[in-house]
């Protein structure tokens, strides 16, 4: 059985008074894909930013590859491997689509040096390599979100945290993006990802979780939960539409 690299025990985590996690526990494996699943609302973003360290934790516990992530800085967790595309994708607008992957790659070096390294990321994304010198601000909404996950996956992480990476994209660019998903899993990097477009999540994972309201209310094998009754009829439905 593979190494457990994300351990998360109990987590709870809350804005003011509000509370956005109530107790999720959840594990992915090196070289597994998880998902998380649930409807607007349920904590998703809100489980990536405790994971990643950008949101306090109230409660329980989370760590990466045996290192404590409450204790850590996100900078530090990026340098032992764990890359987070957030929603919204975050690349930096006034720089050209290179400098953005240039600035990534700087972040966490590796034996591949960044002209090897950019070359694997154009095979995966040849649309980048088109647009290499214009501005991110001046992508598509779909050419953004390739390159926030071409920002991750340049420095070869070990864990890639995945929040909505389908949010906003025509279903065209959504396969180009999964496809390209299912190629960075296949390679043996582990992933979390949450994602509102069911159907497409499952297709990806190995296993799944749906989060409601803050906890989990159903895991299993991907499988498993995408002929679920009740998966069927809460979710399936808004993932179909977009598959």
């Amino acid at each position: 059985m593979e190494k457990i690299i994300l351990d998360v025990s109990k987590l709870s985590a809350s804005y003011g008074p509000i509370r956005a996690l109530r107790g999720v526990s959840l594990q992915v494996r090196e070289g597994e894909t998880v998902a998380v699943v649930g409807a607007n609302g349920a904590g998703k973003t809100s489980l990536m930013r405790a994971v990643s360290g950008l949101l306090p934790i109230t409660g329980g516990s989370t760590s990466f590859d045996g290192f404590d992530i409450g204790k850590a800085r996100t900078h530090h967790l990026a340098h032992k491997g764990m890359l987070h595309v957030p929603e919204g994708r975050g690349t930096l607008q006034t720089l050209r689509v290179r400098e953005n992957l240039q600035l990534a790659w700087e972040i966490r070096p590796t034996d591949v040096s960044f002209e090897a390294a950019l070359g694997k990321v154009y095979d995966r994304f040849p649309r980048l390599l088109e647009r290499s010198e214009q501005l991110a601000g001046n992508l598509s909404g779909g050419e953004q979100q390739m390159l926030a996950v071409a920002r991750a996956i340049i420095n070869q992480p070990r864990l890639l945290l995945l929040d909505e990476p389908s949010m906003g994209l025509s279903p065209l660019l959504t396969t180009e993006v999964f496809k390209a998903l299912a190629e960075i899993r296949d390679a043996g990097v582990a992933i979390l990802i949450v994602e509102q477009n069911v159907s497409r999540a499952l297709r990806l994972a190995d296993r799944a979780m749906v989060l409601t309201h803050g906890e989990i209310t159903l895991e299993g094998p991907s499988s498993e939960l995408a002929a679920d009754p009740r998966v069927l009829a809460s979710y399936m439905g808004q993932g179909a539409q977009a598959a």
